[in-house]
């Protein structure tokens, strides 16, 4: 899990005060700065990272959920061969791996890792780790059927047109209809879940901190939760940890 910001030492003072996290340098990173978020109760291994996009990229800051593959190149391959497209890489990340930045069909944007020294983020129900990730998309099914044949997930269809992607059966993202709150035409994006302890006094502090609070916190079925931004923008999603 990735957040590409456009101010790191500004990302770095948001989470860290939010989450708790304190940071390590990511080392030689070609595609530029890189900082790795870690938490004391998650034994020194990293929970998530922090890259900053170069100063002429425009693109919005977004936090983009990266998939392990055995080998990056042939992913790669395989996501051009089914009408999506790779944006950057594959590419070396020094000693720690191999990477590219893809969209899907429908444009949403996800990440492909082929580790070597660095595994990648631990994911815990911790508080301050991300602990979920879904994608909205317009045609949940249609959809489910690039990232079942590309990872070969596993699918699990659900009466309200949700999709739950699933390995060794185990659930491990959903997809699921763009919900009727946001924007006509909002565009198919990944979202991503931290864990929390308090959802509502996490999206008072993320407000104070000078993000937004995108929904009030509220009770569905998988808990309480609230959405809020960073204050440049990059949603997500806060929960209570379990």
């Amino acid at each position: 899990m990735t957040l590409l910001a456009h101010s790191l030492p500004a990302a770095q003072d948001f989470y860290g005060a939010l989450f708790g996290w304190e940071f390590e340098s990511g080392g030689d990173v070609r595609v530029g700065p890189y900082t790795r978020a870690i938490r004391a109760e998650s034994a020194g291994h990293e929970v998530a990272g922090i890259g900053e996009l170069s100063p002429e990229t425009r693109q919005p800051p977004v936090w983009t959920p990266y998939f392990t593959v055995h080998d990056a190149d042939e992913a790669a391959a395989g996501v051009r061969s089914t009408a999506g497209t790779v944006a950057v890489g594959p590419l070396d990340l020094g000693e720690r791996g191999r990477m590219a930045m893809c969209a899907d069909p429908a444009g949403a944007v996800f990440g492909l890792w082929q580790p070597a020294t660095h595994r990648g983020p631990v994911r815990t129900p911790l508080p301050g780790t991300a602990v979920w990730n879904e994608l909205w998309a317009p045609e949940p099914s249609m959809m489910s059927r690039f990232y079942e044949w590309l990872f070969g997930y596993a699918v699990d269809k659900q009466a309200d047109g949700s999709v739950m992607l699933l390995a060794a059966g185990e659930v491990v993202a959903a997809i699921r209809p763009i919900a009727p709150t946001l924007p006509p035409h909002t565009p198919p994006f990944w979202g991503t879940h931290f864990a929390v302890t308090d959802v509502d006094g996490s999206a008072a502090k993320a407000l104070a901190l000078g993000g937004r609070v995108l929904r009030e916190p509220y009770d569905g079925a998988g808990g309480r939760r609230a959405e809020v931004a960073d204050p440049e923008g990059a949603e997500f999603t806060l929960v209570a940890s379990r």
